[in-house]
């Protein structure tokens, strides 16, 4: 038996014949595609002269707030970024307190503790892997008498579905708690007829390149209908400058390039037909796995989900895992573990002994191929697959 190495893609045996594998993501397919928009957007810039917080990011902020139906946007360095300087925007910081869940990117309550505050966390339902609006109420009306004061809440828009947007609006109306939307894997989500982003006081993006909306490097966008928590956040973001470059608050350094925003502003054209493939892909996975004993996930009444990833769970994950690998058929695993099962964080955050749901889930979630340039053939490829496991499971 040979040993073999997986790198950009291809698993290499020993005797150095190339065998093909289907990889979870493919970022080199996708700028294939979009190549010559991207061509584009770099000789745009370069020629400009202007390389930082120009009329390409002031482009994005107007296309993409647009796109998601509110009025403002400001441009920051990365999603996590967006998350701090959002919350910093709404005097959040030291001596308050958030709610947020657990079972998501680390970047949520790095974010969140950047700013300042603690992090209490939150349940989510084990059906669409969302903060559970039941777990937050919980988590409010028990929260020690010694705590920080509950500010605001982070709902997770996760794998490409809005959390229970209405249940969780009306629990931080009660508590008079703001809203700020993690919608880093929500890009052009629904839930009824209002985007990821509109729900909240102001809502956080990310484009890491493997987003649905993803930039050649780091890149992040807060998005409100707030005016002034606008003004703000774009103080923050470049030192607390005002006029004449004087710092009137203490800010950071985080600033959207332009040449990323110009290579959004393409893309962002061809987002919904991205999304549309997503889905197709999605519809394909459930019915090749709807006799299998494999949980696939669950959409939300009334929801469009984009599919940022699509998750699974099986009692045998780590077999199924196997079973595809042997295949040539790329796997993931968003996440390992939870950020509380995380040594940087164990035992340390509020609420980490009571989260059953996500505990649950940690074991059994496996990320399936899933990105627009995946084509027919190797779809296929997958889905017979995926019925040999059914059939031998």
């Amino acid at each position: 038996m040979t040993q073999s190495f997986e790198l950009d893609g291809w698993r290499r045996p020993s005797d150095r014949k190339a065998i093909l594998v289907i990889p979870q993501n493919d970022l080199a397919a996708g700028y294939a595609q979009y190549q010559p928009l991207i061509d584009t957007a770099v000789d745009r810039v370069a020629k400009s002269g202007f390389y930082v917080l120009g009329r390409e990011v002031e482009r994005f902020e107007h296309e993409f707030s647009g796109y998601v139906g509110v009025s403002h946007g400001v441009g920051v360095a990365s999603g996590t970024d967006a998350i701090e300087v959002a919350l910093r925007a709404c005097h959040i910081g030291p001596g308050d307190l958030v709610l947020t869940v657990s079972h998501t990117a680390v970047a949520t309550v790095a974010g969140i503790e950047r700013s300042g505050a603690a992090v209490a966390l939150v349940d989510v339902d084990p059906a669409t892997y969302t903060m559970s609006p039941a777990s937050l109420e919980s988590v409010i009306a028990t929260l020690p008498g010694d705590a920080p004061r509950p500010k605001a809440v982070v709902p997770v828009h996760l794998y490409g579905q809005l959390a229970d947007m209405p249940a969780i609006c009306d629990i931080a109306q009660k508590h008079g708690l703001r809203v700020i939307e993690d919608c880093a894997q929500a890009h052009g989500a629904a839930l009824g007829d209002r985007r990821a982003g509109t729900w909240g006081v102001a809502a956080a993006f990310s484009f890491y390149p493997t987003k649905n909306l993803g930039a050649l490097g780091d890149a992040g966008l807060i998005v409100t209908d707030d005016a002034a928590l606008a003004n703000d956040a774009r103080q923050l973001r470049q030192y607390g400058w005002g006029d004449q470059r004087l710092s009137q608050r203490v800010g950071v350094n985080s600033r959207l390039d332009e040449l990323q925003a110009a290579i959004l502003v393409e893309k962002l054209t061809l987002l919904d037909l991205d999304n549309d493939r997503r889905r197709e892909i999605a519809g394909a996975y459930n019915e090749a796995l709807a006799a299998a004993e494999i949980k696939t996930p669950a959409t939300r009444e009334n929801s469009d989900h984009v599919y940022h990833q699509y998750v699974i769970q099986s009692d045998r994950r780590d077999a199924l895992r196997e079973f595809l690998a042997e295949r040539n058929i790329g796997t993931a695993i968003h996440y390992p573990r939870a950020v509380h099962q995380q040594p940087a964080y164990q035992d340390r955050l509020m609420g980490c002994e009571r989260l059953p749901a996500t505990e649950e889930l940690v074991p059994t979630i496996l990320s399936l191929p899933i990105y627009p340039q995946l084509n027919d053939d190797r779809l296929a490829e997958i889905r017979v697959a995926l019925h040999a496991w059914s059939r031998r499971s």
